[in-house]
């Protein structure tokens, strides 16, 4: 039975715009970004089988492009268009997030660094760089490492600080094993850099560690 025949409540574009999209599955989601199915499947169908075959919905979105157009239904253009969406949404909170002070609204800054660092496969430092009033001028990913970590040059993160004119940095990076917890290193490399800034009059307000499915703040644990 096509989609079109089914009851409207249960249709998936109807019912997001009646319940809102939080109502939907995840397969009724990406039957919606779909739009079409394949002989033999529904857009539904052919949405439930794609998250059986990647593992899930995360997975889906997270393919790389070789991988991404050789499942049924899939292709380069598909691929163009769920990036551009992702890219949406990596936007869409880099606004909530500069519309004021960095501090005064974290729950935008960890959505944000979480939706920027969480999925690389290699270690990457960053860091938002913020006026004197803590409004974000720029995010930067300056480091990048293998697996086991990125080597991080206090010199430069100053170099970069004094480039944009910032008055404070919230220092950010990602832990590719996906487990959040601060190491030793990252507590040392955090010193140092707030060493190395507290020269030049910049602060470091914050140092944020990106795991799978959290977000540590070494503010809020009383490291910095």
């Amino acid at each position: 039975m096509s989609i079109r025949d089914w009851p409207a409540s249960e249709r998936p574009r109807e019912k997001l715009l009646e319940r809102g999209p939080e109502a939907l599955s995840d397969a009724e989601l990406l039957a919606i970004f779909l739009r079409t199915g394949v002989s033999g499947l529904s857009a539904v169908d052919l949405a439930r089988q794609l998250l059986n075959e990647f593992g899930g919905l995360r997975p889906l979105l997270m393919a790389r492009r070789s991988d991404f157009c050789t499942h049924k239904g899939l292709g380069s253009a598909k691929y163009a268009q769920l990036q551009a969406v992702l890219e949406m949404a990596r936007r869409h909170l880099a606004a909530d997030m500069q519309r004021g002070d960095a501090l005064s609204n974290p729950g935008a800054t960890r959505q944000y660094l979480q939706a920027r660092l969480r999925d690389k496969t290699h270690e990457v430092f960053a860091c938002l760089f913020l006026d004197n009033r803590h409004r974000v001028i720029v995010f930067e990913e300056l480091f990048r490492g293998t697996i086991d970590g990125a080597s991080v040059y206090p010199r430069e993160v100053v170099k970069k600080a004094l480039s944009h004119n910032a008055a404070a940095v919230i220092l950010a990076h990602n832990h590719p094993s996906g487990v959040a917890e601060p190491s030793h290193s990252d507590r040392d490399i955090t010193r140092r850099l707030k060493e190395a800034l507290a020269l030049v009059d910049i602060r470091v307000l914050d140092h944020f560690v990106v795991g799978d499915g959290e977000v540590v703040s070494f503010a809020e644990r009383g490291l910095i």
